[in-house]
């Protein structure tokens, strides 16, 4: 659920830079896939989670793409700006002419003049003095790179919740092993018990087939989540950009500390300001309402100011210097409706950009209430969980004891057993949850790059 979730945003943030419609699955997410660098080390490469957050900035493949798309516009935005900069060119010709005088109503005894030769140098100069159109298309590219910009600190913010995710996602399968392995070195334990016992006449052959059946379950639960195990520190080698085949270790244990009260118009209040993609969101819009004022603006006259200067003549020994200088007026008048037609495509982009800029107060509005909640639902389940694990382990020791003394058969030792590993799995589920739902609410306020290291210490 959590990973749907993540991919979920980062698709979300990632469409208005890209455009793109991509299924949101982990296979297709680009912050769950990566650029590989560096070489395969034979040993293990031991990774903290400050680690694996330093590398996923470095090499996610979400954020090299959002990097691109910034690039991009920034390149948009100065194709914009060349509609309002001087453009130079120059020019070197030498040319060797023969004219026909009648051809261009000048009759003559002899019309044909030449073969003559004209050298001509150049240098010409077209600025715009007064373009409204062009200066708020250079408005609108300047508030998309700024949106760019923006989609960049908020890719960041991502690639932070998804390595975190990833890294709390491999050490709850790593705990998930630990007590796979300590139910299987309980469950030989009280296979050899009832296999004593049996050899003592104090209890039947069900007894020790019941004890085998357990350690055959144990065994196969350990081969279960050490699989699983495998497989999240693949995904997260996949997503931080190791390189091909690399074995990792991971150094940091599942944290816990119960996190300070936050109030809910506090974090809102925080989130509005800092939240990167909401800001972006803000950008998009102006940048809608600069290009419908570039498309409003080009029913006006512009005026451009035209200059060449160069030297002409037979020769380059003898040319002399001529220049042009002229102020023109473009006055538009039948444009076939294309200025009509750019406008309502224009004003349709802001009314889409209005409403996703309002979409987004309600969204960051759930995100921040969902996050509180589910920090709050975890703390109360890690209570629950412990002491349901202090239970369940004195249930274990009683139900041993009875067996041991002949009182009642090892079903309830296996009972027993099931209950302390059911306990244990809700403990890790609970610790996982709770430490991602901190992370979760960082990023809904905007602050996940920051407050990672709260993760380790529990403050906020």
């Amino acid at each position: 659920m959590i990973v749907r979730r993540l991919a979920a945003i980062a698709l979300l943030v990632m469409a208005p830079a890209s455009g793109a419609r991509a299924q949101s699955t982990e296979g297709s997410d680009p912050f769950h896939g990566s650029v590989p660098a560096g070489e395969v080390s034979a040993a293990r490469l031991r990774l903290s989670l400050k680690d694996v957050i330093t590398r996923g900035l470095q090499h996610n493949l979400g954020l090299l793409l959002q990097d691109e798309a910034a690039r991009a516009a920034h390149g948009a935005r100065w194709r914009a700006l060349s509609d309002l900069l001087p453009h130079v060119s120059g020019a070197v010709g030498e040319r060797r002419q023969v004219i026909n005088l009648e051809a261009f109503g000048f009759p003559a005894p002899d019309p044909i003049v030449g073969p003559f030769t004209v050298f001509d140098a150049r240098v010409s100069l077209s600025q715009p003095l007064v373009d409204f159109a062009a200066l708020n298309d250079a408005r609108a590219a300047a508030r998309h790179e700024r949106a760019a910009q923006l989609g960049i600190r908020s890719a960041r913010e991502l690639v932070v919740l998804v390595s975190v995710n990833l890294y709390l996602e491999a050490v709850t399968a790593g705990s998930r092993v630990e007590v796979a392995r300590a139910q299987l070195a309980t469950a030989e334990t009280l296979l050899t018990q009832a296999s004593n016992l049996k050899a003592s006449g104090l209890v039947a052959g069900i007894d020790v087939v019941r004890a085998q059946a357990q350690v055959q379950a144990q065994r196969h639960r350990l081969s279960v989540t050490e699989n699983d195990f495998e497989k999240a520190r693949l995904r997260l080698a996949r997503a931080i950009g190791l390189p091909l085949g690399q074995a990792i270790a991971l150094e940091d244990a599942m944290p816990y500390a119960p996190m300070a009260a936050v109030s809910v118009e506090t974090a809102l209040a925080e989130a509005l300001a800092r939240r990167p993609d909401f800001l972006a969101a803000a950008e998009r819009l102006a940048a809608a309402e600069a290009t419908v004022s570039a498309a409003s603006a080009e029913r006006l006259p512009s005026l451009h100011l035209d200059a060449d200067y160069g030297v002409i003549g037979q020769q380059a020994s003898n040319a002399h210097a001529t220049y042009t200088i002229a102020a023109t007026v473009r006055v538009p008048m039948f444009e076939g409706g294309r200025v009509h037609g750019r406008r309502s495509e224009a004003e349709a982009v802001v009314r889409q950009r209005r409403a996703e800029y309002e979409d987004f107060k309600g969204r960051i509005d759930f995100e921040v209430r969902t996050a509180l909640l589910d920090v709050r639902a975890a703390a109360q389940q890690i209570d629950v969980a412990d002491t349901a694990v202090a239970l369940a382990a004195q249930e274990l020791e009683q139900a041993r004891d009875r067996f041991a003394a002949g009182v009642a058969g090892n079903i309830e030792v296996v009972l027993a057993q099931e209950s302390v590993a059911a306990a244990a799995e809700a403990r890790i589920a609970a610790l996982y949850h709770h430490n991602v739902a901190k992370a979760m609410l960082a990023r809904a306020i905007g602050i996940a790059e920051e407050a990672v290291s709260t993760l380790q210490t529990g403050a906020q």
